[in-house]
């Protein structure tokens, strides 16, 4: 099997030679020590080198305000605070509104996604990639996190219970815009990529943020409306949320997400085997390798011991990778040579 074969077949729970791989994305500040050690000279040869199966291209958005599809929307109350130092927390711009304000939306000045994403970028990006390997859209879409930075994360939960409308609203309108800012992205790029990354962090290390039913009402319809979307152009959907969110998960697979992207093994309620017993048969999963402990701190022998411990699981039906997407300088390099050197080993051995 080549590496798409093998991605595809993985995520349709079909018998594969061995489970699929992604890396992740290693923060640029981790990337000079993984060069250096496996003796590459670009980041983007890192699938080759350590022989992964997914290879990501992000999509590219470059406006006045961002150089990044997921710091699109600004909306900051603080004028002086740049893309690093934004947080969901900041007082946000609907952080005043109330619901006999759902006519003063235009107030904040959207930005128009069509002169924004640069689709030449992303075609010459997807140009640079190995042959067979399957290709990731990371369009992230993160229509919750948005509507939190949209009033200030306390603020918006209140929203939730005491203004609603406001709330469903502004989460609306962000909806939107991913719509139209992933549209153009898709047209570019149909036929030549396999899947789409989208997602919110909606858990915590040991529960939901907030409610089931809250995110039942306010979040996972535009949710739906993304991954029906993404469909629509013949994309596989790997749906993000960090933490502990096995409440949710048959929500997603009826949202018509591919797969739950990360196991968090460490987050409550999400150990790989409980997960792969109650929902392995309805939908697949990418990660399961800890990133917050084992990655950092365990031995390359203790990282090849987890990897076949989830080979044993899941012998197909995961996506085996860190179970956070981002790759951060804390990990030793010898740790991702191990994961990916047992993965490809015969199972059993």
């Amino acid at each position: 099997m080549n590496s798409r074969e093998r991605f595809f077949a993985t995520i349709e729970r079909k018998e594969v030679d061995r489970p699929a791989s992604w890396l992740g994305l290693p923060v640029p500040s981790a990337e000079q020590g993984l060069l250096d050690f496996f003796k590459i000279p670009r980041i983007q040869e890192m699938s080759n080198a350590i022989g992964d199966d997914v290879y990501a291209v992000e999509m590219p958005y470059h406006s006045p305000d961002a150089n990044a599809i997921y710091t699109a929307l600004n909306f900051a109350v603080e004028s002086d605070q740049n893309e690093e130092e934004r947080t969901l927390t900041a007082k946000g711009f609907f952080q005043d509104y109330t619901s006999e304000d759902v006519d003063r939306l235009d107030d904040f000045n959207w930005p128009d996604p069509t002169g924004f994403v640069d689709t030449d970028e992303a075609l010459r990006l997807i140009a640079e990639a190995p042959e067979d390997k399957a290709l990731l859209g990371v369009c992230w879409a993160a229509h919750f996190q948005d509507s939190c930075a949209a009033f200030g994360m306390e603020e918006a939960m209140m929203k939730m219970i005491l203004e609603p409308e406001i709330y469903q609203a502004v989460i609306d309108r962000i909806v939107e815009f991913y719509l139209k800012a992933n549209e153009i992205f898709y047209k570019a790029v149909q036929g030549k990529i396999h899947a789409i990354l989208i997602g919110n962090d909606l858990g915590s290390q040991t529960g939901l943020m907030l409610s089931p039913d809250l995110i039942r009402q306010f979040v996972l319809p535009g949710t739906k409306r993304l991954v029906q979307q993404a469909h629509e152009y013949g994309f596989k959907v790997i749906h993000h949320s960090c933490g502990a969110i096995s409440d949710i998960i048959d929500d997603l697979i009826d949202c018509g997400v591919d797969v739950v992207h990360p196991i968090q093994a460490l987050a409550t309620g999400m150990e790989p085997k409980a997960l792969k017993e109650k929902f392995g048969d309805r939908v697949s999963f990418c990660g399961g390798v800890d990133a917050q402990n084992l990655l950092v701190n365990g031995k390359p022998e203790e990282v090849a011991a987890k990897v076949k411990e989830l080979r044993e699981i899941f012998p197909t039906g995961l996506v085996l990778s860190p179970s956070h997407e981002a790759i951060l300088p804390d990990v030793p390099p010898e740790n991702i040579k191990s994961l990916f050197e047992t993965l490809k080993m015969p199972a059993g051995v």
